[in-house]
């Protein structure tokens, strides 16, 4: 358990704490707590928290890495504002905060507007461009496995919808993808397009894992758990027939749940009155105590937090985006996730960012060039590793022509002039960067809170074990994250054409951090809290040791199938929308809208968050929102 793989030689795992004091605030009492020093060195914290990285374009960059965080944490903290910047001299028609998918959609559609000789610079905080749709590439016995680090997936939209265009400007003209065929000895297994279908469960080829937790020395896995009622599963009766009423989607309502129509209806505007728990008992009459041991966070609406902290419309906001259902099979994903697209549509920005042809086998199979990424002859420019500290007027914001930006790049502070800007970046960063922010839009934004996630990506060798015990993915209830699936992969790049037990598959876990009773927010703090605390050698021990425990009865050995694992720390993951959130309450505005309906000045608001739903076409849909509006009241 304790032998080497793929991480760097660490120095001891309680220098950490010190590192989660600068990430978190942590007092003097509860460092203490953590039996650590406040003077250990930084350096070693950075490879505590970040661990390996992968191969590739994306291997400096798994997640919020330390560096991130600390220049995050020091923009919270303001222990910038003794400094003076270095003004560059320079001045942009538009600088976009945030290099995520809304920050490029928002400089795409700036400068399709704006006509020419206009120049935008977007300052992005992390290594390289994406945001959340990054991925992971790892190297296993000569197969190149690319895998998500956050944002995933792709649905087909109408053929002629806003998306379906923006799709095609930049070079996704086929919108359905094609996959792996099954290439293994035997039957064919059941894989899903995504990590999130769990395509065994109905077949039998699926297992539940009961362990500790639930008195079971050694543990359980429960193979075919549905087809056998959970007979076996260590659980009382009642918990059983609720679980199995839940996972066969058997509702118990008298009268039979009608969807939302559409976003705003009396359905919709209902469920944001109620929590996400409250709508699950109401509508599957299963107990509390059945949804926060076995349901919390897996089925909390995708935000990051059990159901008891969420406005039950979460569950259903995604469906105002209208995925094509005539296509058959909706949910889709690129081999890494939303990396695609982001850089589609940094290669449709900036032509000269990736190599190879505009298309998505080149966007895929590319290099990105990062030189050409800030290259004062584009129009648009992009720089990296540049957290923005400070966006503020020159003068009155109704009345300035210009924004004066400050953004620390590799330690140093630099300072710049902007006639517009968009603020494509988390909500938990733009509360703090915009220092004349007016007091109803810093109003709500304190009502919007945050919930932190980590993709686990595990390489292992061949799944063989998985074969012989009959599944494709597994669930479990206590311990590091929820479940994986074997999933088969689009054809795009460089992806093996058939999917088999024999070749290296990754196995995405994803971790969540609920803690039921506690509100939004500390549900939220508490669970960053652990994120950040726990270093990457010790997760990587308790995730060969939970496979370990689940698998060693069929030939699993961790030494010998483990071929890296990769942790992406997202410690501000997903939006997570408490009731209200949506529709407002108590006479008093939905705080999305009021950040939705005008621009502050010449500073316009975009990203997912103000959706309340994370998708990429959110993401986009609100850079659009945003650029308009600058045309539309601001731009002269």
């Amino acid at each position: 358990m304790d032998t080497s793989i793929t991480r760097r030689d660490f120095l001891g795992a309680t220098l950490l704490a010190s590192g989660t004091a600068l990430l978190g605030g942590l007092t003097p009492d509860e460092l203490l707590a953590t039996g650590s020093s406040p003077s250990a060195q930084a350096t070693s914290v950075t490879d505590e928290l970040t661990g390996y990285g992968g191969i590739g374009d994306y291997a400096n960059s798994n997640g919020n890495t330390f560096e991130v965080l600390s220049a995050g944490h020091r923009l919270r903290d303001r222990a910038y504002e003794s400094l003076a910047p270095v003004d560059t001299g320079e001045i942009y028609d538009c600088v976009i905060v945030g290099g995520g998918i809304s920050g490029i959609a928002a400089a795409l559609f700036f400068l399709r507007q704006a006509g020419p000789n206009k120049t935008i610079l977007l300052l992005e905080n992390h290594p390289i461009f994406g945001g959340e749709a990054k991925q992971n590439e790892f190297d296993v016995d000569g197969h190149h496995l690319t895998v998500h680090q956050g944002s995933a997936i792709y649905q087909i939209p109408y053929p002629h919808s806003f998306i379906a265009r923006f799709y095609d400007s930049i070079g996704l003209h086929a919108p359905r993808l094609t996959y792996q065929s099954w290439g293994g000895s035997g039957p064919e297994m059941p894989t899903g397009r995504t990590p999130y279908e769990s395509p065994g469960l109905p077949t039998g080829q699926y297992a539940f894992y009961f362990g500790a937790k639930f008195g079971a020395q050694p543990g359980v896995l429960l193979v075919d758990p549905l087809g056998k009622d959970l007979q076996a599963a260590p659980l009382s009766p009642l918990t059983k027939v609720e679980l199995l009423r839940w996972f066969r989607g058997l509702s118990t309502e008298k009268v039979k749940f009608r969807h939302p129509q559409y976003e705003g209806d009396p359905i919709s505007r209902y469920l944001d009155t109620i929590t996400l728990e409250q709508h699950y008992m109401e509508r599957f009459s299963i107990s509390q105590e059945t949804i926060r041991t076995f349901l919390s966070p897996v089925e909390g609406g995708g935000s990051g937090l059990g159901p008891d902290a969420l406005s039950a419309y979460n569950d259903y906001a995604y469906e105002a985006l209208h995925p094509y259902e005539a296509a058959g099979e909706m949910d889709q994903m690129f081999p890494g996730g939303n990396a695609t697209i982001a850089r589609l549509m940094m290669k449709t920005l900036i032509p000269a960012s990736i190599s190879g042809e505009p298309t998505v086998a080149g966007a895929t199979n590319g290099k990105i060039q990062f030189a050409a990424l800030d290259d004062p002859h584009s129009p648009a420019r992009i720089r990296l590793s540049s957290t923005v500290l400070s966006v503020q007027h020159d003068g009155d914001p109704d009345k300035s022509e210009t924004l004066a930006i400050t953004y620390e790049n590799r330690s140093r502070l630099f300072k710049i002039k902007a006639r517009s800007a968009v603020m494509a970046g988390g909500s938990w960063t733009t509360k703090h960067i915009i220092r004349d922010l007016p007091e109803p839009q810093r109003a709500a934004y304190a009502q919007f809170y945050r919930s932190p996630c980590m993709m686990a990506n595990v390489a292992v060798r061949n799944w063989r074990f998985l074969k012989k015990a009959g599944i494709t993915g597994c669930r479990w209830f206590d311990g590091v994250g929820n479940y994986f699936d074997v999933t088969r992969k689009a054809l795009v790049g460089d992806t093996e054409k058939t999917i088999n037990p024999d070749f290296p598959v990754v196995l995405s876990i994803k971790v969540l951090y609920p803690h039921p009773g506690l509100s939004t927010e500390e549900q939220g703090n508490k669970g960053r809290l652990e994120l950040l605390s726990t270093s990457f050698k010790e997760y990587e021990r308790r995730i060969r040791q939970q496979f370990t425990e689940m698998f060693e009865r069929y030939g699993f050995d961790a030494q010998r199938e483990i071929a890296g694992i990769i942790l992406n720390r997202w410690g501000h993951a997903y939006v997570s929308p408490q009731p209200g959130f949506f529709f407002g309450k108590n006479g008093q505005p939905a705080p999305r809208e009021v950040l939705r309906n005008t621009p502050h000045g010449r500073v316009a608001f975009a990203n997912t968050d103000l959706a309340g739903a994370m998708d990429h076409r959110n993401s986009i849909l609100e850079a659009h929102r945003a650029v308009q509006q600058l045309f539309d009241q601001v731009l002269t």
